[in-house]
């Protein structure tokens, strides 16, 4: 049987873990902002290893936090831990039987474009309370050193055209991706229109930190593992060439929306 993409991260889950950024703090604020109360209760859908979680659960929130892979589920368990109002389901969104009483905030770190389209609006509008709200966000690499990205653009044209060819490549495919699910949005009839809120900042990585985050990235895992490794030395020599350690600049991508009645 193959292995489903969107399920293939449990295989590196404490890996992912520790390689994968989390998210800044004013987001925090700002989604909450949005929600107006002070405790809203939240539903969290794909929530990996808690990256997301632990941000929302250290302002003292209830939160059902789903997860499909079991081993993503049980880090994402030990890292809220402390946080007693956190549950964490081994379950996929489509198909949990919700607990009957509306969340105030549905929230997506990460993982809006693994859900089913077609469903994942109107699922997610079922969960919200009248006039709760949807907050959808994303970290996306922004690719400031071009010399940098041209050897490497150049490295995946020799060992993984076919990621090149679908956008796979880290930053690249989520503008198409993000224009198709805001648009699934905005016609679902569902939501108020959405708002966006974009926040800058950046991660030191050292060459074993990068290759760690490439290992977690799911389109890299399907490939052979003996064309896997491949490439990662050569991106690995690539970095070595301009100095081995690089700052990488992120952007915080925040979507949030009110549930219309």
């Amino acid at each position: 049987m193959g292995r489903e993409q969107r399920f293939v991260f449990g295989e590196v889950a404490d890996l992912y873990d520790r390689a994968r950024p989390g998210y800044p703090g004013a987001l925090v604020d700002d989604v909450l902002g949005l929600c107006g109360l002070a405790a809203p209760r939240v539903l969290e859908v794909g929530a990996g290893t808690g990256k997301a979680t632990v941000a929302f659960a250290a302002r003292g929130l209830e939160i059902v936090a789903l997860e499909p892979t079991p081993e993503m589920a049980a880090v994402a368990a030990r890292n809220c831990a402390a946080f007693p109002g956190v549950t964490v389901e081994v379950a996929t969104f489509e198909e949990w039987q919700g607990r009957g009483t509306g969340f105030d905030l549905v929230l997506a770190a990460q993982s809006w474009q693994w859900l089913r389209p077609g469903v994942r609006c109107r699922k997610a509008h079922e969960e919200l309370r009248a006039g709760g709200a949807l907050a959808l966000f994303w970290n996306i690499p922004l690719w400031e050193d071009a010399g940098l990205r041209a050897e490497l653009d150049a490295v995946y044209e020799r060992h993984a055209p076919e990621l090149v060819a679908m956008g796979a490549f880290p930053g690249l495919r989520v503008s198409k991706e993000m224009a198709s699910m805001r648009e699934e949005l905005d016609t679902s009839g569902l939501f108020e229109p959405l708002t966006q809120s974009l926040y800058r900042w950046s991660v030191a990585y050292s060459v074993e930190g990068w290759l760690d985050l490439l290992n977690t990235h799911s389109d890299h895992r399907l490939l052979p593992e003996a064309r896997r490794l491949a490439l990662l030395d050569a991106v690995a020599e690539a970095l070595n060439r301009r100095g081995g350690a690089f700052e990488m600049a992120y952007e915080t991508q925040l979507y949030l929306a009110r549930a219309l009645v």
